[in-house]
C-alpha cells in the first residue's frame, strides 16, 4: 500500500493581499491532486470519463493547519481511506519544506454515469479494474 505523492510549487496566482495561499487555491490543489491521481496511477484520465461519467466530490472535510506563502513547495499525498462499490473515501495531508502541516481532511469521491443528455447522474460501481488500482492506494 502506498501513497500518491505530488509536489507543487507556490505561484503568485495563488496568493491573497497578505501574500499567503488564499483558501480556495487549496481546493483547486486538492482538485488537481485528485486528476493527477486518477490519470497517473488508476489510467483514468479525466478528459475521457468526463465523456460518459463523472467523479464528483459529495463530502470533503478540511483543515488549514498553517500558511503557505509564495515559493513554498508543498509536498501533496492522497492515500484511500475506504473502497466501496461506486465511492471512495480518500484522506490528504499537504506539508511545506519544513515538515509542516499545511492542510490535511479527507475527500469523498463517487463514481457517477451521466446520462446521454447530460440531466441526469447516478451512482455506478467502479469496475474491477479500477478497483484493484484504487485498492493499492488504501492505507
Amino acid at each position: 500500500m502506498s501513497y500518491f505523492i505530488k509536489e507543487e510549487q507556490i505561484r503568485f496566482r495563488h496568493t491573497d493581499f497578505a501574500g499567503i495561499v488564499f483558501y480556495p487555491r487549496f481546493l483547486e490543489m486538492l482538485n488537481d491532486l485528485v486528476e493527477d491521481w486518477f490519470d497517473e496511477a488508476l489510467d483514468r484520465p479525466f478528459s475521457k470519463i468526463h465523456e460518459t461519467n463523472g467523479i464528483p466530490t459529495v463530502d470533503l472535510k478540511v483543515q488549514f493547519k498553517n500558511a503557505a506563502r509564495i515559493g513554498e513547495i508543498l509536498t501533496k499525498k492522497l492515500w484511500v481511506k475506504e473502497l466501496k462499490s461506486s465511492s471512495v473515501v480518500c484522506g490528504f495531508h499537504f506539508v511545506n519544506q519544513q515538515e509542516k502541516t499545511v492542510l490535511e481532511g479527507e475527500v469523498t469521491l463517487v463514481n457517477v454515469a451521466i446520462a446521454e443528455d447530460r440531466k441526469t447522474i447516478k451512482a455506478e460501481a467502479f469496475n474491477d479494474e479500477v478497483k484493484a488500482k484504487i485498492e493499492k492506494f488504501i492505507i
